[in-house]
């Protein structure tokens, strides 16, 4: 399974989740959605796999979000859709998406849900035996 990061350009947290991800060899492509700006599709996509929907990926804290003074609940999809295209910088960053998962932002313990799962069994197994030789 490839990631898909959604990035911004001079964004620290986006930085973050790019190392991590080269560190644990994970297969990702990134999209700076300040000079490439999301699809109708990616869009969708992204807004289906979160739990909030916009409350998840919307930085209501951003200037750019700030100085639009807009209720983004009364807009339909493709007006939200084309204020985002217009001001990407009113999206939260980084958005990682892959098959089945979604992270908005960087959180280290979340963004494991990326490795594969015989991975982290794998890991979960190792450290229960180490465990256990200190225990005995």
């Amino acid at each position: 399974m490839t990631v898909t990061i959604y990035t911004q350009s001079s964004c620290s947290s986006s930085r973050k989740a790019i190392k991590w991800l080269k560190e644990h060899n994970i297969p990702f492509t990134e999209k700076r959605i300040t000079s490439q700006p999301l699809t109708l599709s990616e869009f969708k996509n992204i807004l289906r796999m979160t739990e909030d929907g916009t409350d998840e990926i919307i930085a209501t804290n951003s200037n750019d979000f700030k100085n639009l003074d807009v209720d983004i609940d009364q807009l339909s999809i493709q007006e939200l859709y084309e204020l985002i295209k217009e001001h990407p910088r009113m999206l939260r960053s980084p958005i990682l998406i892959d098959e089945k998962r979604i992270q908005v932002g960087y959180n280290e313990m979340d963004i494991r849900r990326f490795i594969p799962r015989k991975v982290r069994v794998y890991e979960l197994n190792e450290l229960r035996k180490h465990a256990d030789e200190i225990v005995s």
